[in-house]
């Protein structure tokens, strides 16, 4: 199989492109083979109806692919306006002239046939650099891809069971091993960021040098059970492990726990797509907010890491176990089963340092705005990262069990505003060397 990575053949690279068009689009047909009434209503004001992000991946695939690689007459410029992300907010989405299930069924179909022929024809060495190395075709594959996650965080948001499936996982290894629960990183200069992996996103550019202080950083994402010791010990009723807005938060809102958590008879029980189960103790925790994550780590003692030393502690890899494509025995990604894996679940995919499921489970959120590395050029435009740039969105790093691999790597940076929680997110404490 052509690693993604690898664009030097250039048909093998065109034959893996076709593949995972494929690929791509069978999953989102997946999670949209439900009835129109569910894909038409708006589960909740912070996600779009699962219909529109369905016809809204096909639009885009248009605009970039078609128009403007293909140079193709647009095939419905009369909706563009309502596909387009910047200019339609979410919570007014179902107010507009949607298409129809089966009609953008048809749609993404018409606009997939003619993306699989402009595929067929270009030149990937061509030194446009929305053709070169097929880069317009890694920001297609996962742009719908991060759609993909988001119509599972809405049909989760939906509480409706047998809507989404799910599998086995590798059982966990307890915490309480040898190994210590926390891991030293060293000072020392390190690269962050990629000038190499030719799909990465223009947030991920350039690589620059940092150099980091020694710190200390969990093995693994903090726990459910461990989350749970925080909200017994009165967590969110005491102000002070809360910065100030995520204090007004807490008291505005009412919340108590983590997303889609209750707690009956002593137990802590859980809405997961659908059904109603006890918590794991020994899951990464998820559904948290950025306040939620910084308020543990207070009460912990600790604090979140930095998005530098995260990516620090990854051991300067495309992944933290090295350049190998992620597997079943690396990373839980690509919704093998439709929740985290217990720790310990991937020793295989530990970094040098011996830091562990980094990437898969769950998004883990960091102490970093959103900001630009030193050098930033927006490409191939603005609205991807650059007008999101300041001190509004918390960055997550990994990936989580719903990412798939194609659109995660350990320069990867996703971001969020700090009181969102409808994501699959968890994460991890740091401290400083003392």
């Amino acid at each position: 199989m052509t690693d993604l990575n690898d664009l030097r053949d250039v048909t093998a690279l065109k034959e893996r492109i076709a593949a995972e068009l494929a690929a791509v689009r069978d999953r989102s047909l997946t999670y949209t083979d439900a009835d129109d009434e569910t894909l038409l209503r708006q589960h909740s004001p912070l996600m779009s109806p699962l219909v529109w992000d369905l016809a809204h991946v096909g639009n885009y695939e248009e605009l970039w692919v078609l128009r403007e690689v293909g140079g193709i007459t647009p095939l419905r410029p009369e909706i563009d306006d309502i596909y387009d992300a910047f200019k339609t907010p979410r919570k007014d989405r179902p107010s507009l002239p949607l298409l129809a299930p089966d009609e953008a069924r048809r749609y993404i179909s018409g606009v997939r046939g003619r993306v699989l022929d402009v595929l067929d024809a270009v030149d990937l060495d061509d030194s446009d650099p929305l053709r070169a190395g097929g880069f317009v075709f890694g920001l297609v594959l996962q742009h719908e891809h991060q759609h993909d996650e988001t119509m599972l965080a809405t049909l989760q948001l939906s509480r409706q069971p047998g809507l989404v499936r799910d599998g086995a996982l590798p059982p966990g290894r307890s915490p309480n091993l040898s190994a210590a629960p926390e891991v030293h990183i060293p000072a020392g200069v390190f690269t962050m960021g990629t000038g190499t992996v030719p799909w990465a996103y223009d947030n991920e550019r350039p690589a620059y040098r940092v150099h980091l202080p020694d710190y200390w950083i969990d093995r693994y994402p903090v726990t459910n059970g461990a989350y749970a010791a925080f909200v017994e010990d009165g967590g969110y009723r005491d102000p002070q492990w809360w910065v100030p807005r995520g204090w007004e938060w807490v008291e505005r809102a009412g919340v108590e726990a983590p997303l889609f958590w209750t707690k009956d008879g002593g137990e802590w029980w859980r809405i997961r797509f659908g059904r109603e189960e006890q918590v794991p103790e020994d899951e990464p925790v998820q559904h948290v907010s950025w306040y939620e994550a910084d308020a543990y780590a207070r009460w912990a003692g600790k604090r979140l890491p930095t998005e530098a030393e995260w990516e620090k502690a990854c051991g300067g890899r495309l992944y933290p176990w090295g350049d190998a494509q992620p597997g079943l025995e690396q990373a839980n990604l690509g919704h093998h089963a439709a929740r985290p894996a217990s720790v310990g679940a991937y020793p295989g995919g530990a970094s040098p340092y011996g830091v562990e499921q980094l990437v898969g489970d769950v998004w883990e959120w960091t102490d970093s705005w959103f900001q630009p590395y030193p050098g930033y050029r927006s490409f191939p435009y603005k609205e991807y990262s650059e007008v999101f740039f300041g001190e509004t969105y918390r960055v997550l790093r990994g990936g989580s069990w719903a990412t798939h691999p194609s659109a995660v790597r350990t320069t990867f940076r996703n971001w969020d505003h700090p009181i969102r929680r409808q994501i699959f997110s968890g994460f991890r404490c740091a401290r400083s060397e003392s």
